[in-house]
């Protein structure tokens, strides 16, 4: 797979109230089950979407930054992105612009990620087609 600018990987996801009584049974120090999604529930949707999707397998996780916005509402279809915004071929590495939005374009979440890439002969610098 060639890399180029402006690539995105899309994952779509509604997290339920069965969800949220799992993540309050694993996660030690929570009182009662959460009303909206917690943050680690949203940021796993990224790294989803950069272990399988874009880049993929072998995709190695150097930094993230993540900037919450609004409370994401359990029972709604929430849309996570990824889009590469700089490619580095030379160092191996990827920068991406991460999003999540609910299903009405409510941004919940935008961050950057910066991971690294072995396959250095797929990086290409052409911006992606429209």
């Amino acid at each position: 797979m060639n890399f180029s600018l402006g690539q995105q990987a899309f994952s779509r996801r509604t997290f339920t109230r069965e969800d949220m009584r799992a993540f309050a049974a694993l996660s030690a120090g929570t009182t009662g089950v959460p009303e909206s999604v917690p943050g680690p529930l949203i940021g796993a949707l990224f790294s989803y979407l950069l272990g399988v999707k874009l880049p993929g397998p072998g995709t190695n996780y150097l930094k993230q930054s993540l900037d919450f916005l609004a409370a994401a509402p359990v029972g709604e279809e929430l849309t996570a992105s990824v889009t590469v915004t700089r490619l580095r071929p030379e160092k191996h590495l990827v920068d991406l612009e991460t999003t999540c939005e609910t299903a009405n374009g409510t941004r919940i979440c935008q961050g950057r990620a910066l991971v690294y890439v072995e396959d250095v002969e797929q990086l290409t610098m052409q911006p992606a087609e429209s």
